[in-house]
């Protein structure tokens, strides 16, 4: 445990992390400052908040008073190569993750998960299945919960399973995880990184501290993920869905642990191929932590999936509703598109990450029958796929979704899919999902009555 007390800190940034962060420092009795450029109607419940913790803040500015500190925590929505955060390096203040900092103070080994695609379902999964047994051990992150509102109820005899991403680990310095899992790699938050080489970087940071005696568990069918992990001086963990020389493979129907059969895949409530190797990243890690197969097995045939992860809503008129604003990547909506033999009409866009959506023209062609786009990125969008499917704009969800139940078949499914960020209409992609299922709910109770 790092020694804060007294320290001057900066919060850069009154999000669910930022505030976290605070309340956190505040507790181990360091002088707490937030900042943040949003006015201070926009940031209503959060001044509310650290009014009643008594931390000073500031919105609207970041004043000078921000480089008066000793060490700074940075909001992932704030870059790293910003004018801001390049003035605190110069100064030579410190800058660190909300990661970072809560890392300081959690006693449980940690398991750290991270990838393009993949990390929630695997996240909640490892967690699921280590509550089995320890179930005291926190599940937190990027996947919704903020570390540092749980570190301090961690001990050594339960873990911390968390959810890590790429802006996360910019600012990481001692983050240390027992186990570290890397699902996979591709193209994501381009119009964040100068180059997808700075994004893998970025990604890979996660390796920085692993020393001989931690697990790195990783995907061996990514070919460029396999080979930037193998000067790794972890114990590595591979996982596969065609190479049966690896940790754990999935054998036709069976996901083989040490070549013995521990689950059939029919037994899985999960679906799809990207699902089975969420499965066997999950497993390797709980292995690790010493979980019984018993429990992971029973687990894996309970577990439903996350929400706004493919998630079923409603069905109205033989018309299926499903919720996959978590799908912020081309390559989730890729997944989506392979996840249904019914015909789709896609709800897509919001705010462009810099994804090639030419690459999945095949996938569109083969799977939709109606594309309604929404947001920043409709009009690239729209440039990709005009010329094989029918494509409306729409300047709200509740449009969207109304044009895609009017011109709906018996038998459609209607997903809201983006491949996009929900920035430039939504809170988060939480608030996107929720405000679908919002309109999905009213469309069924206007359908009822």
């Amino acid at each position: 445990m790092i020694d804060v007390k007294n320290k001057s800190v900066t919060i850069l940034g009154a999000a669910r992390s930022g505030i976290a962060a605070a309340k956190l420092l505040k507790i181990q009795q360091a002088n707490v400052f937030v900042s943040d450029i949003a006015d201070e109607d926009q940031k209503v419940s959060e001044m509310q908040i650290l009014k009643e913790e008594n931390i000073e803040f500031e919105f609207g500015q970041h004043s000078e008073r921000v480089f008066n500190a000793d060490f700074t925590v940075l909001s992932p929505g704030i870059p790293s190569d910003s004018t801001l955060v390049k003035t605190l390096f110069a100064k030579k203040i410190p800058v660190y993750s909300e990661l970072e900092i809560a890392s300081w103070f959690c006693a449980s080994p940690i398991i750290a998960i991270t990838g393009s695609n993949g990390k929630t379902t695997t996240t909640t999964l490892v967690g699921e299945m280590l509550r089995t047994e320890t179930p005291g051990s926190i599940v937190a992150g990027n996947i919704g919960n903020a570390f540092s509102d749980f570190v301090l109820k961690s001990n050594e005899s339960t873990w911390a399973t968390v959810e890590v991403s790429s802006f996360q680990l910019e600012t990481i310095d001692t983050f240390h995880p027992r186990v570290v899992l890397i699902l996979n790699l591709a193209p994501n938050h381009l119009d964040w990184y100068n180059s997808y080489e700075d994004y893998v970087s970025a990604k890979l940071r996660i390796l920085k501290n692993l020393q001989e005696h931690d697990y790195l568990v990783y995907n061996a069918d990514d070919q460029l993920l396999s080979e930037k992990v193998k000067h790794c001086r972890a114990i590595k963990k591979t996982f596969s869905l065609h190479d049966k020389n690896t940790s754990i493979y999935l054998d036709k129907t069976s996901i083989c642990y040490e070549d013995k059969e521990l689950i059939n895949t029919h037994q899985i409530r999960l679906r799809g191929s990207h699902n089975y190797q969420n499965a066997m990243a999950a497993i390797l890690a709980v292995k690790i932590a010493g979980i019984h197969d018993t429990n992971i097995v029973r687990v894996l045939k309970e577990f439903p999936g996350v929400e706004h992860r493919l998630e079923h809503v409603a069905e109205i008129n033989n018309i299926t509703f499903i919720n996959d604003s978590k799908a912020t990547t081309v390559e989730s909506l890729a997944v989506a598109l392979t996840s249904f033999e019914t015909p789709l009409i896609l709800i897509a866009g919001g705010k462009d990450k810099g994804g090639d959506y030419r690459k999945i023209k095949h996938l569109i062609k083969e799977n939709v029958h109606r594309v309604i786009l929404i947001g920043a990125a409709k009009e690239r969008m729209a440039d990709a796929w005009h010329d094989i499917v029918p494509v409306d704009f729409s300047d709200t969800l509740a449009d969207a979704v109304d044009i895609a139940f009017r011109s709906a078949r018996s038998g459609d499914n209607i997903l809201l899919s983006p491949a996009c960020s929900s920035f430039d209409m939504f809170k988060d992609f939480e608030d996107r999902g929720r405000q679908f299922k919002d309109i999905v709910n009213s469309l069924k109770f206007s359908d009822e009555n």
